[in-house]
């Protein structure tokens, strides 16, 4: 593995929205980085702030205090287009596309680069290209997306991701609707692609147990902890894995970082 770089810096961040009674704060005080060449997944309760804390990251709603470093640049500093250059964002929602085949899809990867008309030269063919190998979907590129699985069009997404060529890319669920042998290898392409590409790669996800066996770093929100950040072994080892899932019916066994439901008798 290469050697742990931060790419992105949370400092003192706090989230959350504006609301007509006033200004509802998710979670503050938030202060961490996120390497490249790992594969970090974000765990937490529903509610607790994933998604805002992944929108907030991505520049799609503002911080209310503290600061978002990439690259070393403040978040606010970059022009979207520049943006587009540093964070690839891959959302649950299905794309919204129609008549259009793979390969067209992962080439609007290109779009930050290609200018108003959109043209692709060789480079951007050739980064499409690379992009398609490396996810390993050469054989659905002339598929139209619309008759493709839910797996399928997530991987399709992820390329597009990579054929941006950005150093970040964020994930919202990107196991969310995917039967379990496809979780599995969903997570291990996006693990593969942090080591291989050197890519930040920083995920929200409720798979748990799968989280604990192939992630690098995990960060779980909780509301007894807050923010923890480590190794699933680090955080199971201090206790904080068996905090969070302390609830009737769950055993959580530090020792092989595995969940059992207690049946009753």
């Amino acid at each position: 593995m290469m050697e742990n770089i931060a790419t992105v810096t949370l400092n003192d961040l706090s989230i959350g929205y504006k609301t007509k009674q006033g200004t509802k704060v998710v979670a503050d005080h938030l202060s961490a980085s996120i390497c490249r060449g790992q594969l970090t997944c974000l765990l937490g309760q529903n509610g607790i702030g994933k998604s805002t804390l992944l929108r907030t990251l991505s520049g799609f709603q503002p911080r209310l205090e503290g600061s978002i470093a990439i690259g070393g640049r403040e978040l606010e500093s970059y022009s979207d287009q520049e943006l587009a250059r540093q964070v690839g964002v891959v959302l649950t929602e299905r794309p919204d596309v129609q008549q259009m085949t793979v390969r067209e899809l992962v080439a609007l990867g290109r779009s930050p680069y290609t200018g108003f008309w959109g043209r692709l030269n060789d480079e951007d063919e050739r980064l499409t290209d690379e992009a398609i190998a490396l996810v390993g979907i050469g054989a659905l590129a002339p598929r139209m997306v619309s008759t493709l699985s839910d797996g399928e069009r997530q991987k399709a997404m992820i390329a597009k991701a990579l054929a941006q060529q950005t150093p970040v890319i964020y994930l919202d669920e990107p196991t969310a609707f995917l039967d379990y042998p496809s979780k599995v290898e969903m997570l291990l392409l996006l693990r593969r692609i942090s080591r291989e590409a050197g890519k930040t790669v920083f995920l929200s996800t409720h798979d748990l147990e799968l989280a604990l066996q192939v992630a690098d770093v995990v960060w779980l929100m909780s509301r007894t902890d807050g923010l923890s950040i480590g190794t699933p072994r680090e955080l199971s080892d201090c206790g904080v894995m068996g905090r969070f899932l302390e609830h009737g019916g769950i055993v959580y066994d530090a020792q092989s970082m595995t969940i059992r439901v207690c049946k009753e008798r």
